[in-house]
């Protein structure tokens, strides 16, 4: 049996992005969003209001990061999330990020979160998709495994559950990508 919730923006996993970018006098400013990925093999695309402080600053400045948020962040991430950068101007440094400068795009890395994807900004689709071109992924050392790759059991990345109004932490492993599958032929 199933039950039927209509048509909702219900998902899993939605990632929780904090886009940052600098405004026009070089001051980063962040938001929290949930509503973009991966789509294509260079690219990530955003649905963010055209009145977000953020999406303004990345039209203006041509770039932006896409920092992941974790456990160790959730209230500093939400913040971003629910005060708007044009009632609070310095709600990055509100909120105890720490911007370092792209080495890749001219946008602010947050120091505190665990992983970046550096962006171009590419163009506007659909009024309201930011699509960005990834010219870079960074990842703080404390989140890489022995092998040097980045270990998401460390990076303890969080999932916007739009049900419930909550934060999750992602798990752990539960298989091996194109792999298991082939068991199946």
């Amino acid at each position: 049996m199933r039950k039927n919730f209509g048509a909702k923006t219900y998902l899993y996993p939605m990632p929780v992005f904090i886009v940052a970018a600098y405004d026009e006098n070089g001051v980063p400013n962040a938001m929290n969003a949930a509503w973009g990925g991966i789509c294509d093999d260079n690219r990530i695309a955003l649905c963010l209001s055209a009145d977000h402080k953020t999406t303004e600053n990345i039209k203006a400045r041509g770039a932006f990061t896409v920092n992941i948020a974790d456990a160790a962040h959730v209230a500093e991430c939400d913040y971003v999330g629910v005060v708007s950068g044009k009632k609070v101007p310095d709600k990055f440094a509100k909120a105890g990020f720490t911007a370092i400068k792209g080495e890749f795009a001219d946008a602010p890395v947050i120091a505190e979160l665990p992983m970046a994807l550096e962006c171009r900004f590419v163009k506007v689709a659909e009024d309201c998709l930011i699509i960005g071109e990834i010219v870079n992924v960074s990842a703080d050392e404390r989140v890489l495994g022995e092998n040097g790759k980045i270990d998401p059991a460390k990076v303890r990345a969080i999932t916007f559950d739009p049900v419930n109004s909550a934060y999750l932490e992602l798990g752990g492993k539960a298989g091996n990508a194109f792999r298991d599958g082939l068991k199946i032929r």
